[in-house]
């Protein structure tokens, strides 16, 4: 499976009388490729992941992830395919404030279609390097503060070693050095996964083989951006 995500002819808007439109003609993203995508707030980022990630379906075009057609599959399936291959770090962590943050992190098992049961091992792995200790891990999220939230979000994409892992403006709230440790830690984690980053932060884009911008998506083809 040569890439990760194929775009072909994409094209979205949210209403006949809406002026947000969103054009790809062609984006192809390689398997294990690290990408920063940025743009001006508004542009529409949150919307094409939400679009590669399958929660937006309203769109003509092909989009193909992992070698998917995101179309031909049901609401259910598109469940399913997102628990399986998808780790997804929403802007606004997006975590369930009645389960603890173990039940956060697990939940996607829910939807697995093999044997759903945890893997403690790797649980505990990546719980130890995001500093996660089982007091914090039995506390319900509503209980956590902001940056502990932020890093039950991140173990909950991780786990499983999901083959992409798409993020949404994920350090929005951090500050300068605490952006650079986040950075680093998500991508030596993730060093098998492709990894879709999105951010209007420039000063992160370094640390990303390729950087893209939505404007630039939307103004011709590209495939395999280096």
């Amino acid at each position: 499976m040569p890439h990760s995500l194929s775009i072909q002819d994409l094209s979205f808007t949210w209403s006949k009388q809406s002026d947000f439109r969103l054009d790809i003609a062609t984006w192809q993203v390689k398997r294990g490729e690290k990408v920063f995508l940025h743009g001006r707030s508004g542009e529409g980022k949150s919307t094409l992941l939400n679009l590669i990630s399958g929660i937006e379906a309203r769109y003509t075009g092909e989009i193909q992830v992992l070698g998917q057609n995101l179309a031909k599959l049901s609401t259910r399936q598109k469940d399913s395919f997102r628990a399986n291959n998808m780790g997804i770090i929403f802007q606004q962590f997006n975590l369930l404030p009645y389960l603890t943050a173990h039940q956060n992190i697990v939940l996607a098992q829910r939807f697995n279609s093999e044997s759903g049961v945890v893997n403690s091992e790797a649980l505990c792995s990546i719980c130890d390097r995001l500093e996660l200790n089982h007091l914090l891990l039995g506390q319900k999220a509503s209980q956590l503060s902001v940056g502990q939230q932020q890093r039950v979000a991140v173990a909950r994409a991780l786990y499983g070693s999901p083959p992409l892992i798409i993020a949404d403006e994920p350090t929005s709230a951090l500050d300068t050095q605490s952006r650079e440790q986040f950075i680093q830690l998500l991508l030596d984690c993730a060093q098998a996964s492709t990894v879709i980053f999105v951010s209007h932060d420039m000063s992160l884009a370094p640390n990303f083989d390729n950087q893209i911008g939505l404007a630039q998506l939307q103004q011709g083809s590209l495939s395999d951006v280096v």
